[in-house]
């Protein structure tokens, strides 16, 4: 019995500290702590996987960790590497290293559709300037 009850307490402990971790990456990436249906529709535009709100408010309360597949998925969009997300352990930053997780967290401060949504409104010289900026930049990212 007091087997079952410690592994009860350690899961307990274990799905709090993961929420503290989401709620930091979350923080440094420039999304800050959204509401569980903010998160959840933020997690569907990245990662084309449903979650429901209800799922997103667990792991924000520290009630559930997400499946191993999710919490890869919130490492990559997070820019944090996912044993550091689920577990503590490891490097904290993912494989785009540190020096890249400052561009990430800009590009993940808006959803894709609320980008599109503003690239959209620009006049079109301004999208014309936009599109060579994103060809440059992409440009360069191949050199290297």
């Amino acid at each position: 019995m007091t087997w079952c009850y410690g592994r009860a307490m350690a899961n307990s402990h274990e799905r709090e500290e993961f929420s503290k971790r989401l709620k930091q990456a979350l923080r440094e990436a420039g999304v800050g702590v959204p509401g569980a249906v903010r998160l959840a529709q933020e997690f569907k535009a990245y990662s084309g996987s449903v979650v429901t709100h209800q799922a997103a408010q667990k792991w924000l309360n520290g009630e559930s960790i997400p499946t191993q597949d999710k919490v890869r998925a919130l490492a990559e969009w997070l820019q944090k590497s996912p044993d550091w997300l689920r577990f503590g352990t490891g490097k904290e930053v993912g494989a785009a290293g540190a020096a890249d997780a400052a561009s990430v967290r800009y590009r993940h401060a808006l959803s894709d559709q609320e980008l599109v949504k503003r690239y959209r409104k620009l006049s079109d010289r301004q999208q014309q300037a936009v599109a060579e900026v994103i060809t440059a930049l992409a440009a360069k990212d191949l050199r290297r």
